[in-house]
């Protein structure tokens, strides 16, 4: 299990696949610099971002999914306590990131349903809806992706979310290519969130 995480009272997490670019995220959200790689499954435990003035904080959790020399079990063990971590502090979660790589995203997700399997990323997103956490969709690498409109439909499309996709924005489906600096749709989904919250006062780390 997950231990060490920090005691605030209000966080933001993300979640997503290995090698969809969270920690790139992560690095624009805050500012630090955080382990990245080539290899799908850098991240291993959460990387907590923290602030006590504000009682708040920033966590990547590791990313589900195949991973680079992971074996199955210790993979299904990382996936499991991602579960019970969402679970366990879904009441101090104003929202939960799930970071789909808008490249190859809709191809993944077709592979996993074409084999019978309910794909990571659609679970996640309703899982996430079941404890109460109501997902914004980060869609990164857009810099990738020629026809924007088409690719965010289809992914409306695959993750039960009706499109077009446009009147989900500055709500639930952020487009962003966190490589390059482009977070404002995500900054916007955030500020609602916070809003929403009543917490204001965490604004500053979204503008």
């Amino acid at each position: 299990m997950f231990e060490d995480r920090p005691n605030r009272d209000a966080e933001v997490v993300l979640v997503g696949r290995s090698n969809v670019g969270k920690s790139t995220v992560m690095r624009e959200l805050t500012g630090h610099d955080v382990s990245t790689g080539g290899k799908p499954g850098v991240t291993r435990q959460p990387n907590h971002f923290d602030w006590t003035a504000q009682d708040f904080m920033f966590t990547d959790l590791p990313g589900f999914g195949f991973m680079s020399g992971v074996k199955d079990e210790r993979r299904e063990q990382i996936q499991t306590d991602i579960v019970h971590y969402l679970e366990e502090y879904a009441d101090h979660i104003l929202a939960g990131v799930l970071v789909l790589d808008g490249n190859s995203a809709v191809e993944i997700i077709d592979r996993h349903a074409d084999r019978g399997e309910v794909p990571h990323d659609v679970e996640m997103f309703g899982f996430l809806r079941e404890v109460g956490i109501e997902p914004i969709v980060a869609v990164n690498k857009m810099d990738k992706v020629d026809d924007e409109d088409e690719r965010l439909n289809a992914i409306c499309d695959r993750l039960g979310v009706y499109p077009p996709w446009q009147q989900w924005q500055g709500e639930t489906i952020a487009p962003i290519c966190a490589k390059r600096g482009s977070m404002e749709p995500l900054y916007e989904c955030l500020r609602t969130r916070f809003h929403e919250a009543k917490r204001d006062d965490l604004l500053g780390f979204v503008s």
